[in-house]
């Protein structure tokens, strides 16, 4: 059983220990001695903010030490642009399943079935409660929620982002993204 407060590192800030704000928060050595093998993640307001502005601080170095550590990624996106997805997945070299239809199971169980991994051994970290923590939880697997990146809100979100999201600290460090550039090789496939 995996122990939530374990997976965060001591701070002297007011963070609640079950709560993170960035994949940056998450102690890897934590994942991996609860049994975690596998790590299924969201793309959209997660790693980068739906509107490219912002990428989540420290995210990829946090993933190339979890990888180090020997955690297995898969991204599961519900985006609609491709070529964002493409583009993710190159950069960070994860594969992906998109559109992945989240909530829906089919999506998570081809990810660990592609990782080799049984449900106890995979952790799910999104934004979303509606999909990526349902997801999870319809699967069998636990879940992490990190506050979704700032962008503009959805319509949806806002009526419901309150219930389904944790907002991003105003107070919190932001990556800008800058990198357009590389979009355009996967807006040509």
């Amino acid at each position: 059983m995996i122990n939530f407060r374990d997976l965060f590192p001591k701070t002297s800030t007011s963070l609640l220990s079950q709560q993170v704000y960035k994949l940056a928060q998450i102690n890897i050595n934590s994942l991996t001695k609860s049994g975690i093998r596998g790590i299924i993640l969201d793309l959209d307001n997660t790693i980068i903010s739906e509107d490219d502005r912002y990428l989540s601080p420290l995210a990829e170095d946090w993933l190339t030490q979890a990888k180090l550590a020997g955690l297995n990624f898969f991204i599961l996106s519900n985006g609609k642009r491709a070529y964002r997805v493409k583009y993710w997945c190159e950069r960070l070299n994860i594969p992906a399943i998109s559109p992945a239809k989240k909530p829906f199971p089919k999506a998570f169980k081809q990810a660990m079935a592609k990782m080799q991994l049984q449900t106890k051994q995979v952790i799910v970290i999104g934004d979303s409660l509606h999909t990526d923590v349902l997801g999870s939880w319809l699967c069998g697997c636990s879940c992490l929620q990190v506050a979704t990146l700032p962008h503009p809100p959805r319509w949806w979100e806002k009526i419901a982002g309150k219930w389904v999201q944790k907002p991003y600290p105003n107070h919190s460090e932001l990556e800008k993204f800058n990198d357009y550039r590389g979009y355009d090789k996967f807006r040509l496939n």
